[in-house]
């Protein structure tokens, strides 16, 4: 039985992991969360789980037990403001990395995001000038991994365009406005795009963490996965989409560059400069994607019709 120390644990993501490794493992569990009663997990099923209210902030608070913490799992984040977001998703996270005992501690997973990597899983550089708050600290942290005396336990994920979420979790960002996406299907499918992407399901991504957590990766292998099935392209994406809803697509106009351009003047649409970069860069996708199937394992969710159905879109009865 390990000694698994969690951060994260109330966010979509958090409470898919939650859910297995307190229902698939007998493993000793210690969630950190800043407001027990956001969480919507059964946290009281079975012994040796524990619940540590407190912040990343004053994580320092907890270095004893983190010095006994066998593997430690990161996906807490914060989206806020520059200076906030900072404090946690770099200090405070490198902080608690340094505070485990790398003659204890076995594993760190550590979540970050697809968005700072480049097609060929490299650091992408303007992730880190032009970000948003969350992709610039995502992309400052990872680039400090490897001064860590622990570096050599760190695994990290990439998680790509994460769907999930139902009654008793909490919907990811995606997900939660997937439904307004859908209310404009009838004018998108109008339009052809250049572009390319990959997504997963939560579940599939606590999959994943599960199966790390009792097979480690060895120090040889490679220890940066992203989490993702095998890319789509938007073109793609909008055929599957209406060929679920039972809808024709009769011909597109192609959405090149100066138009989203004229739209985005026309509707005055607020742009940030990692909006304006990801228009021209387009295709956001990576080499060797991870699903569960990877290990062997099923996969929850692998077509856009999963993501159609686990979300909650159903087509119109004719």
């Amino acid at each position: 039985m390990k000694r698994i120390f969690i951060t994260g644990s109330s966010g979509c993501i958090g409470h898919y992991m939650a859910e297995a490794l307190i229902q698939e493992t007998d493993h000793e569990l210690y969630f950190l969360v800043r407001n027990p009663d956001k969480l919507q997990f059964n946290y009281l099923s079975r012994p040796n789980v524990h619940l540590i209210t407190g912040e990343l902030q004053n994580i320092e608070k907890f270095s004893d037990l983190l010095k006994t913490v066998n593997i430690a799992i990161l996906a807490a984040t914060s989206w806020g403001g520059i200076t906030e977001s900072y404090e946690i998703n770099v200090i405070k996270t490198l902080q608690l990395m340094n505070l485990l005992d790398p003659q204890v501690c076995e594993q760190i997973i550590y979540f970050s995001t697809a968005s700072i990597l480049d097609q060929q899983n490299k650091p992408l550089p303007e992730a880190g000038e032009l970000g948003t708050n969350y992709i610039r600290t995502k992309y400052q942290c990872y680039m400090q991994l490897q001064d860590l005396p622990i570096y050599q336990k760190v695994t990290t994920v990439f998680p790509t365009l994460v769907f999930g979420g139902e009654a008793n979790k909490p919907y990811s960002h995606l997900s939660g406005g997937f439904g307004d996406v859908i209310k404009w299907i009838d004018l998108i499918r109008w339009f052809k795009a250049d572009g390319s992407f990959h997504y997963v399901h939560a579940k599939d991504i606590a999959k994943v963490v599960q199966y790390l957590v009792d097979n480690p990766l060895a120090e040889s292998e490679n220890k940066n996965l992203v989490l993702g099935n095998k890319r789509i392209t938007i073109d793609q994406a909008i055929q599957e989409i209406c060929n679920y809803l039972n809808k024709r697509i009769y011909l597109s106009i192609i959405l090149s560059i100066p138009l989203i351009n004229f739209f985005i003047k026309v509707f005055k649409l607020k742009m940030e400069d990692w909006d304006y970069f990801s228009i021209n860069y387009r295709h956001f996708c990576y080499q060797n994607p991870v699903t569960p199937a990877t290990f062997g394992l099923n996969n929850y969710c692998t077509t856009v019709e999963d993501v159609m159905r686990l979300t909650g879109v159903y087509p119109d009865k004719k």
